[in-house]
């Protein structure tokens, strides 16, 4: 012992030993220690403890939790009631319960049930993912418009001399390819829209090609116009009475009533390569097709142009010399190209996905062409 006053600042620190658990009645030797530097000696004027407690104040700092350092929270200050809540769900836990409850942050994924998309502030040009391509496009000042490329080019043309041979068969051999344009008509014009799955209209189009179709066979292309016709006026019916059984919002059913009406068209009045003659079938039918292929050629746009309405007259002549045509299959072939080009403009727009390519883009060119097809096919023969 000494006669120095205790200064606790100089005590050493011991590490308490987490091996050694204190029992009740049992004093660790940290707490020995305390107790001897306490009990014949006190602060200079003072007394020795005589209190029993005394001993006990000092071993209760042992026998509690531990807390480190960096554990203790700060003094309550001015702060929000949200801010001192995640300060409390992230203060650090004590010794002892960092044993029993491993540390897991509450937000590492939503809960069942919540929109991924819940949080997302409004669309911005440095890139927010939940923006779709044409809108960034917009917002940098970039054209909206990619067009097929050459592999969906490839099968507009390979389904355009399907239906230029089919048609020089008979119309039971055009009806094989012309069921396989319209389906991939009824379901791209959808996908364009953004609107998928949407079974119930691409269903609906494509019900109405075939009723079409029908009615040509049974009432021959003499009244294809009124087959035509009358087919498209049913399914506008009744893609009309689909549309009042949906229960979606008022926009949302007006937007589909569009698409399903526009699919159906689209559809129905593809059929017109079974309402022409066989020869202007022919010969339209492969003006578009080689249209489509020299426009998807690396070139600039006018030029590109230029180079398929030029490559569709040659088509056109070159089938009309082998139908009853003649030279007469350039017009014919000239329009059938100018229409394929709009038709292979509205699948470019809007920045399409790659299914929008191979659906749209491959079968709006053939489809466009079909009323001129009809109509020239009926002036010039």
């Amino acid at each position: 012992m000494t006669d120095q006053p205790y200064d606790p600042y100089q005590q050493p620190y011991q590490q308490p030993q987490p091996q050694q658990q204190a029992w009740p009645g049992q004093q660790q030797p940290h707490q020995q220690q305390a107790q001897q530097g306490y009990d014949g000696q006190g602060y200079e004027g003072h007394e020795g403890y005589d209190d029993p407690y005394a001993a006990q104040q000092y071993t209760q700092q042992w026998q509690g939790q531990t807390w480190d350092a960096q554990a203790q929270m700060p003094a309550p200050s001015a702060t929000s009631g949200a801010e001192t809540a995640y300060m409390a769900q992230q203060a650090p836990q004590p010794a002892a319960q960092q044993w029993q409850q491993p540390q897991a942050p509450a937000a590492a994924a939503p809960a069942a049930g919540e929109s991924p998309d819940a949080g997302y502030g409004p669309a911005t040009v440095a890139g927010n993912a939940r923006i779709t391509d044409a809108q960034r496009a917009r917002l940098e000042g970039r054209s909206p418009i990619i067009e097929p490329g050459m592999q969906p080019a490839a099968l507009t043309a390979l389904l355009g001399l399907l239906l230029a041979g089919a048609a020089a068969v008979g119309s039971y051999a055009l009806l094989v390819p012309l069921v396989v344009l319209q389906a991939v008509t009824a379901a791209g014009w959808f996908r364009l829209n953004g609107m998928w799955p949407a079974r119930q209209g691409i269903a609906l189009a494509f019900l109405g090609a075939l009723a079409a179709d029908a009615a040509l066979l049974v009432a021959g292309r003499e009244n294809g116009p009124a087959a035509i016709l009358g087919t498209l006026g049913v399914w506008v019916l009744l893609s009309l009475v689909l549309q009042l059984r949906s229960h979606a919002d008022p926009d949302e059913r007006m937007y589909g009533l569009m698409a399903g009406v526009a699919s159906a068209a689209l559809s129905i009045v593809a059929a017109g390569y079974l309402a022409a003659s066989a020869d202007a079938a022919t010969v339209g039918a492969a003006a578009a097709a080689v249209a489509v292929l020299a426009r998807a050629l690396p070139l600039p746009t006018p030029a590109s142009v230029v180079v398929s309405l030029l490559a569709a007259a040659g088509a056109g002549i070159a089938a009309g010399s082998m139908t009853g045509f003649g030279t007469k299959g350039a017009l014919l072939g000239a329009g059938a190209a100018v229409c394929a080009l709009i038709g292979h403009r509205v699948a470019s727009y809007d920045y399409p996905s790659r299914f929008v390519h191979f659906t749209a883009g491959v079968a709006l060119p053939l489809t466009a062409a079909a009323p001129v097809v009809y109509v020239l096919g009926r002036a010039l023969g």
